[in-house]
């Protein structure tokens, strides 16, 4: 199943490539399906929210077009900035590796497996800028020391573990580590679960100022509808690792017509 956006490619004209294309995506644990034939296009700037309840395969397409999973079969391409669209699965070890620390950025539901505990807050931002060639002391503090005021963490804190921050300012960091190399494509993995609804909220926020002011595109993979229709602009609903509806996202949410999206959007309104 191919999904295609119609807005994105009418604006970016009929000659250029997407970001990021995936066709027939399949993941298979022995006999069990993770995903099976997903395919879709992602654009410059557009966010795209993959939603479904435990178990439906969201995350293990997350892990195949991030390269953190192999699929078992289909093909993931990504346009480079070169403008050449590359086959993610031809890529050596040291392509992919750099495209992941400079070009991609990945935030984890769990902050501690996106950050280096053990090392400073300071030191978590630097890394990302070192791994693009920047080996000045005072220009990779000053540009860490302003991503920690972007994503609201005080300048004084430079210098403390993410073990001494509270969840989230751990996943504030987090998103600094990743954004600080300018990425045109990050993977978000319930970058609000696990928080209080407050915190949630003030997260919420600051991603959704970050995205647009960065022109960001984004896959986010979440349980909850209200950060989708917050967020994105086309949605992804999945159950048993199949694509049961696609669309813009205030399309689906206000006129689901899979029964299974229909029941999703009606246990919201019901809670």
């Amino acid at each position: 199943m191919t999904i295609a956006a119609p807005l994105q490619h009418a604006e970016a004209g009929a000659g250029e490539l997407p970001l990021l294309s995936v066709r027939s995506v399949t993941k298979h644990y022995g006999d069990r399906i993770g995903c099976a034939d997903v395919g879709f296009d992602i654009w410059p700037s557009e966010v795209l929210a993959i939603v479904g309840e435990s178990g439906s395969g969201k995350t293990t397409l997350l892990n195949c077009i991030s390269t953190r999973l192999a699929p078992s079969a289909g093909t993931v391409s990504y346009r480079m900035r070169d403008g050449v669209m590359r086959d993610l699965d031809r890529l050596g070890e040291a392509e992919r590796r750099f495209l992941l620390r400079t070009d991609w950025g990945f935030v984890h539901q769990n902050p501690a497996d996106g950050l280096r505990m053990t090392v400073s807050a300071g030191a978590n931002v630097g890394e990302r800028l070192m791994a693009v060639g920047e080996r000045h002391y005072g220009r990779i503090r000053a540009t860490a020391t302003d991503w920690l005021g972007r994503v609201e963490i005080a300048e004084d804190r430079i210098d403390d573990q993410p073990r001494a921050f509270s969840g989230g300012m751990r996943q504030r960091l987090q998103i600094a580590r990743n954004l600080v190399t300018a990425p045109r494509l990050v993977f978000m993995d319930e970058p609000t679960g696990g928080l209080d609804v407050s915190v949630q909220a003030r997260l919420l926020d600051l991603l959704r100022g970050l995205v647009a002011d960065l022109g960001l595109a984004v896959v986010i993979v979440t349980h909850d509808l209200a950060v989708a229709r917050l967020l994105s602009h086309r949605m992804l609903v999945m159950k048993d690792g199949r694509v049961v509806e696609h669309g813009l996202t205030d399309r689906v949410l206000d006129d689901p017509q899979a029964p299974y999206t229909q029941l999703l959007v009606s246990s919201i309104l019901q809670a």
